[in-house]
């Protein structure tokens, strides 16, 4: 089941321009930043309410944020919603016949485990599912 919106990744070409925008133009405030070696970026994480955004910043010119930016330019990369067993959701999407990215959860960033759906199966949309300890 579906809980909630957990975050929208929003893909950035720099993340210290990005950050300046979304501090001191909206008053937002970034409370950790990571980098996730294996996924070839590095996130600001922006708190917003009951979800957060995560601005999206590769570190290799080859990375997925780099050729998202390529392809479609800075912006909405993916929306994450939070859900209770992972496991269980990819099995039963698998068996609907949805096509996934990650059949199996990973780890991504912040500590939660992670897996994508593929756009194609989403209307458009990458769609990412998380599960948080």
């Amino acid at each position: 089941m579906i809980k909630k919106i957990d975050h929208i990744g929003i893909a950035v070409k720099d993340l210290d321009t990005a950050i300046k925008f979304y501090e001191g133009v909206l008053g937002l405030k970034v409370t950790e930043i990571e980098e996730v070696a294996d996924q070839k970026v590095k996130i600001a994480f922006i708190p917003t309410g009951d979800s957060e955004l995560e601005l999206l910043q590769s570190t290799t010119p080859d990375g997925p944020i780099a050729k998202f930016i390529e392809k479609n330019g800075e912006g909405i990369q993916h929306i994450a919603f939070k859900v209770d067993n992972l496991e269980e959701k990819l099995a039963q999407l698998k068996a609907q016949g949805v096509r996934l990215i990650d059949e199996k959860p990973r780890r991504g960033a912040g500590g939660a485990n992670i897996a994508f759906l593929h756009p194609k199966a989403t209307c458009g949309t990458l769609v990412e599912l998380c599960e948080r300890e």
